[in-house]
């Protein structure tokens, strides 16, 4: 059986550079789970899809190509704010639940395991995850981590839209109806404000290697 370490918390909080850095030192697969809804996002916008009509959003999401996850257009602020919105389908969520789980169990020759992050991961797509990790910092310096991130890509964009924007999408995520935002029970929190990303890479590294062990 293949190991699962699930990683959830907030955006712009650093788990998707944690996931990737962990993936990389155990040798597992990644899979970035947001991508998959901001390729239906994408999809959406594309097609200028109304984000209240859960069946065509479904249908966009049952037709996602691992190709799709490459897409540079899928870094941008568009797309990020197009994924929250579709994610809040229940629809959408079941269309992309198998992808998810069948990464996690079959990551793939020559992986021992896999890392997934999202915001999901350790209470829905992988309840029985051999760990767990959630994410978070405070607000006002994920908008700054955020704001930095969309000014290399060439974005137009203020420090004060992402911080609106930021405080939108933490609403949404948190209290939509189908798998809301949270910590899982037994996850372990990790708090990133004042901290690089090598030192939260260490932390991270020593509570998973400190759990595996124990398997």
């Amino acid at each position: 059986m293949s190991k699962v370490i699930a990683i959830d918390g907030t955006f712009a909080s650093g788990k998707g550079t944690l996931a990737k850095r962990l993936a990389t030192y155990f040798g597992y697969a990644y899979l970035d789970t947001g991508k998959l809804y901001r390729a239906v996002g994408a999809r959406a916008l594309e097609a200028k899809a109304n984000f209240d009509d859960t069946k065509t959003l479904a249908k966009l999401a049952t037709i996602i190509k691992p190709k799709e996850l490459d897409n540079p257009v899928l870094k941008s602020g568009a797309v990020g704010a197009a994924a929250s919105k579709v994610a809040v389908h229940a629809e959408v969520r079941a269309a992309l639940y198998n992808f998810q789980r069948n990464f996690a169990a079959h990551p793939g020759k020559g992986f021992m395991g896999a890392v997934l992050d999202g915001r999901d991961i350790g209470t829905i797509i992988c309840p029985d995850a051999d760990v767990k990790l959630y994410i978070d910092a405070k607000p006002e310096v994920r908008a700054e981590r955020r704001y930095k991130e969309l000014l290399s890509y060439g974005e137009d964009i203020t420090l004060a839209n992402v911080a609106a924007d930021l405080k939108e999408r933490d609403h949404r995520d948190q209290n939509r109806t189908e798998a809301p935002l949270k910590p899982a029970v037994n996850a372990h929190l990790l708090d990133t404000t004042n901290l690089s990303i090598d030192a939260a890479f260490e932390r991270a590294k020593a509570l998973a290697e400190t759990i595996l062990s124990q398997k």
